[in-house]
């Protein structure tokens, strides 16, 4: 159309064309600026006088990526020339030399941090796979905190040792570790244990005391909040439970319910990722025996009323076979030939902390309706390692 019009427009003129064609002026004009614009040969912008020549900027740019220079910033360079009595060019010069050439980057000699893998650990049986964190309680005044250290088996959700202490320090995590695998007498390259990148766990006495006991290490990657799922959901019901109290008085009181509530989730909590199972009983091999007792039990309510049963004959849910922190991804070969009933979730419990969830990290006190339906009974016996601290004078526990 805006063809027809300017063609037009050479027999009856711009006007005329326009209001015939009902194409507005504007329109045209702005075709024809276009196309004289585009007809023009670009022209070659003529070389400054005061530029360096060709000879120049090829050796200012010898010194940059010389031996000397190679890591310094041209900024840098420009500095150190001129305290020599030396002036070449002005930084800005040098920058433009350098982006001639693409070799505009960071030039600085400093640490690259390495592309960390994801973690993949697998659990087939309790005692394979540890995971372990701490978190903190609310102490009696403002910003004080006593320090919940949790070591946890992945298979079963069994806690085979826990301390609260005053402080996080990479020895308590040590006498931690080695209390946990003393009772439950780990044997070496048995056990791995996977843990975050706190500072207490990515010490150096760690390290050395791992390999003293033939345990693999294993640490989440950096910022990746969901490498380490099944200490974070053991944290959440800690911490969601009805008689979790918004500040513990003391150390001895933070000592006192947490021995209480860890005696309620081994013995008594019925896991929603174990087939409501106890982390006890699967821990200790007794799964088959609870799971063939249902079985019977529901067996019996099958035959008294079968009509109740549209899906057939009941039976009881089954314990995982594996789980995984990080499951490859299916086409990856698996090592393991039979993996049935592979966990694909940490169940509804442990993967509640892959949402957002303050109270897990500051210890806030959560909504008394939630968490789980069953508390710890204060008259619950406890069974206790008692150790005196070396480090700092007070008396500490450490729980199997």
């Amino acid at each position: 159309m805006m063809t027809a019009c300017a063609e037009l427009a050479t027999v009856t003129g711009v006007a005329e064309a326009c209001r015939l064609l009902e194409i507005p002026r504007t329109s045209l004009y702005r075709l024809g600026n276009s196309v004289e614009a585009s007809a023009k040969p670009a022209r070659e912008r003529a070389k400054p006088p005061r530029a360096l020549d060709d000879a120049e900027r090829q050796a200012m740019r010898s010194v940059l990526n010389g031996e000397r220079f190679q890591n310094q910033t041209p900024r840098e360079v420009y500095a150190t020339l001129l305290d020599e009595g030396v002036y070449l060019c002005h930084w800005r010069t040098m920058y433009r030399i350098l982006d001639e050439h693409q070799e505009v980057r960071e030039r600085r000699d400093q640490l690259r941090h390495p592309a960390y893998s994801r973690p993949e650990l697998l659990a087939t049986g309790p005692n394979q796979l540890w995971s372990w964190d701490i978190t903190k309680l609310r102490g009696p005044v403002k910003l004080g905190y006593y320090y919940l250290y949790v070591m946890l088996d992945v298979f079963s959700r069994y806690v085979v040792g826990w301390m609260v202490a005053e402080h996080e320090s990479a020895a308590l995590a040590e006498e931690l570790i080695t209390t946990a695998c003393t009772n439950q007498k780990v044997e070496p390259n048995q056990l791995t244990i996977h843990s975050d990148r706190g500072a207490p766990m990515t010490a150096k006495p760690i390290a050395l005391l791992m390999s003293d006991l033939g345990i693999t290490k294993s640490h989440s990657r950096p910022h990746v909040s969901d490498d380490n799922p099944y200490s974070e959901a053991q944290f959440r019901t800690l911490k969601y439970c009805p008689t979790y109290p918004d500040r513990f008085g003391s150390l001895f009181d933070a000592r006192q319910w947490s021995q209480d509530f860890f005696a309620w989730y081994n013995q008594q909590h019925h896991h929603t990722a174990l087939a409501l199972l106890t982390p006890a009983d699967v821990h200790y091999g007794r799964a088959d025996e609870k799971l063939a007792q249902r079985q019977i039990v529901l067996q019996q309510a099958f035959q008294n009323h079968p009509e109740r049963f549209v899906q057939g004959r009941p039976m009881p849910a089954q314990v995982p076979d594996a789980v995984w922190i990080n499951r490859p991804a299916p086409e990856t070969p698996l090592n393991e030939p039979s993996l049935s009933a592979i966990l694909l979730s940490a169940g509804t419990e442990d993967r509640a902390t892959l949402e957002s969830d303050p109270s897990a990290d500051t210890g806030e006190r959560c909504s008394s309706g939630q968490g789980p339906g069953l508390c710890p009974d204060p008259t619950l016996t406890s069974y206790i390692v008692p150790e005196s601290d070396k480090l700092t004078g007070a008396s500490r526990r450490i729980f199997p």
